[in-house]
């Protein structure tokens, strides 16, 4: 086996053994929002949707492996989808939507303070064998991403693409 290869597995076993630990897995979080028109916010990356409106659903899983299935996908501008998230997975982890910048400040910011609590429509946190949901409207065209922000996740590459065309 080469380094590169040791030092991924490496900080996926870590990520997996470490992820029980941190608070971010409590109890508080949700695995999906309400939809409250009055507090729809604009994003870079969109806003979210209205449940009524969703064209199609898209289905996502993600493993202990720290690997989205599919890595990505594509929308249209304007379009309404529900994503449904399994977690495959023994550990907990979350999809969460947005630039590649905010993502890995995001992630920066998770690793300094792992037991910090937020609850975004953008996001949703899935226990082992269970699922969540996102219900988002792209308003904007261009590169995204997806990425499990749970310390060591990210690192480990747990990271999809969203194309909005």
């Amino acid at each position: 086996m080469k380094s590169k290869q040791i030092l991924s597995l490496l900080v996926a076993a870590a990520a997996v053994l470490a992820s029980n630990a941190y608070a971010h897995g409590d109890e508080k979080h949700p695995t999906a929002q309400k939809y409250d028109a009055s507090k729809v916010e604009d994003t870079p990356f969109g806003r979210q949707g209205d449940p009524k409106n969703a064209s199609r659903t898209i289905r996502v899983g993600m493993s202990d492996k720290m690997r989205f299935n599919p890595e990505s996908i594509t929308f249209k501008k304007g379009e309404t989808v529900r994503i449904v998230v399994a977690n495959q997975g023994a550990v907990l982890h979350e999809m969460v939507l947005g630039t590649p910048q905010a993502l890995k400040e995001h992630a920066e910011l998770m690793k300094k303070h792992p037991g910090m609590e937020h609850d975004e429509p953008s996001m949703t946190h899935v226990k082992p064998g269970a699922t969540g949901e996102i219900v988002w409207q792209f308003t904007k065209a261009g590169e995204f991403q997806f990425a499990c922000l749970i310390p060591g996740h990210f690192e480990a590459g747990m990271v999809g693409n969203v194309s909005v065309k």
